[in-house]
Order: C-alpha cells, then sequence, then structure tokens
C-alpha cells in the first residue's frame, strides 16, 4: 500500500472520523446507561459474544483462506462507529443510545479487539507472522480516544460549533474513508477478484447477519422498539476505518484489510436497505401487534 496512504491517511481519516463522534459526545451520554442498563447490556453481549461466534462460525463454514479469516475476525471485533449514529437517526432509532454504546464500545475494545484478533490469529496460524501487541493497541487507541475527548471538550465550549461541523465532518470522514478503499483496492488490485470472490458472500453474510441479530435479540430481551433499532445499528455498522487501521499499520498487512475494505462498501447499501426494511415493513408490523383492539 502506498506508504503515504496508509501512515499519514489512516490516521488522519481515524481522527477526523472518533473527532467528529466527539462532537456529538457529552459526559452525560456515558452516565445514561443507568437509565437504560437493559439495552446497554444486551447490545455488548451481541457485539462483544455474539458476533465474533458467529463470525468464526461464518469463516470456517465458507473455509476462507487464514488472512482473509483473521480480517473478518478483526472486523468482528471492532466496535461500532459514527456511521451507526447516522443510520438510527435516519431510521427512527433511539440515537441517544447509539451515542452511549459507542462511547463504551470504543473504550471496551481496547481489551476485546486484540483479544478476539490474537484468537484468531492463533487459530489459523498466522501467530509467527502477525501479533497485535497491547503496546500497539494503547498506541491505536490514543488515536482512537484523544480525538473523541478534543471533540468532546469543543462540544462543552462551543455546542453551536459542534452541532455545525456534525455534517461537514461526517461527509469528510465518509469521503476519507472511500479514498482510503480504493488505496487498498490499488495497491491489492492483482488480487481483487480473487479476494472479492472469495471475501464479499462473507462480509455481505455477516453484515445482514450482525444487523438483524442486532434488532431480533435486543427486541426477543424486550427493549423498546427505538432502543431495538439503535442497537441494530449499532451492532451492525462497524467501525471499518479502525480495523482497517489496525491490519495495515499496526499488523503491518494489507491483505489482513481487504474484509474490512469490502465490508465499508456493502455496508452502505445493506445498512440502508435494512433500515427501509425496518421502517416499512417489520416495525409497522410489530406496532400492529401491540396495538391494543379497539373493538369489542
Amino acid at each position: 500500500m502506498d506508504s503515504m496512504l496508509s501512515t499519514v491517511g489512516l490516521p488522519i481519516a481515524l481522527g477526523i472520523i472518533m473527532f467528529g463522534l466527539g462532537l456529538s459526545l457529552t459526559v452525560a451520554d456515558f452516565a445514561r446507561v443507568r437509565r437504560s442498563p437493559k439495552a446497554v447490556a444486551i447490545a455488548l453481549l451481541c457485539q462483544l459474544v455474539l458476533l465474533p461466534v458467529v463470525c468464526f462460525g461464518l469463516v470456517l463454514a465458507l473455509d476462507l483462506p487464514p488472512v482473509l479469516a483473521v480480517g473478518m475476525l478483526l472486523l468482528a471485533a471492532s466496535p461500532g462507529g459514527s456511521t451507526a449514529n447516522l443510520f438510527s437517526h435516519l431510521f427512527r432509532g433511539d440515537v441517544a443510545l447509539n451515542i452511549t454504546l459507542t462511547a463504551i464500545n470504543s473504550v471496551v475494545a481496547i481489551v476485546s479487539l486484540p483479544i478476539v484478533t490474537n484468537l484468531a490469529m492463533a487459530y489459523f496460524d498466522l501467530g509467527d507472522e502477525v501479533t497485535l501487541q497491547y503496546r500497539k493497541v494503547v498506541e491505536v487507541f490514543a488515536i482512537v480516544l484523544i480525538p473523541v475527548v478534543l471533540g468532546m471538550w469543543v462540544r462543552a465550549k462551543s455546542p453551536d460549533f459542534a452541532d455545525r461541523m456534525d455534517k461537514p465532518v461526517r461527509i469528510g470522514s465518509a469521503l476519507v474513508l472511500f479514498i482510503i478503499i480504493v488505496g487498498i483496492v490499488v495497491d491489492q488490485r492483482s488480487n481483487v477478484g480473487d479476494y472479492a470472490a472469495s471475501v464479499g458472500l462473507a462480509v455481505a453474510i455477516f453484515c445482514a447477519a450482525s444487523l438483524v441479530i442486532g434488532f431480533v435479540v435486543p427486541a426477543w430481551a424486550g427493549v423498546t422498539e427505538r432502543q431495538a433499532v439503535a442497537c441494530s445499528f449499532e451492532i451492525g455498522v462497524h467501525n471499518a476505518t479502525l480495523a482497517i487501521y489496525v491490519a495495515v499499520e499496526v499488523l503491518d498487512s494489507v491483505e489482513l484489510s481487504v474484509p474490512a475494505a469490502v465490508y465499508g462498501l456493502v455496508m452502505f447499501v445493506m445498512a440502508a436497505l435494512w433500515g427501509l426494511a425496518l421502517t416499512r415493513w417489520i416495525l409497522p408490523r410489530t406496532e400492529a401487534r401491540t396495538l391494543p383492539s379497539h373493538h369489542g
């Protein structure tokens, strides 16, 4: 991969995305857990336990090459991103819950992401080539958390400025992610066809499964509909930029980043289609079932 793009572009992209997330956060968002502990606990259980298990089963069932299998599990272990908040807002989710989950998830991932990734590398015998050391993980999350704290500080000092910057920062971060994905595709152009063929199906199934699990499990557990929608996007929309950054910069493997790059493209379309399905068909039916009858 072009070293300028990876060493300069990736940290900047991650910084912009996380600064944008910080602009939408306040300290109260972390405290909100006390108001809806059930939704937070269920979403975190899905994100931290259920998704890596589902992803592991998927890569075994599809018999993916080891490097792509580990790349898939690195993606599964990445927390939700600020894009999840945007989809939740578009499709009537509880955005405050999203913000709380993203905030907690980003901190918890400091521990969970290296555990899942190192277990995957050990299982698929990549441990000799690459290991995710905690020192490196701390460096990564410094790049993640410092812009978040900076964004929160800007919001606390100037809420109007934070609100004005929200849209430009979102557009900018989506644009930078797109440029990075193009960079990965160009770097791996000789293998792109093979990768797309071998990982495309896995990424699409995993993305769909994440979105559906994220809605169905919390809904079964009895959280409100708006909370279930929020959980769905939080669990289904991963921070692809973070997964790409860890693969390329920390593990020094562009191949490992391919599933996250493919996911970065697929996810926008699938999340939008899922949001439409939720608002057009799924939620109206559940509302109809829960409405009391006025007859008799």
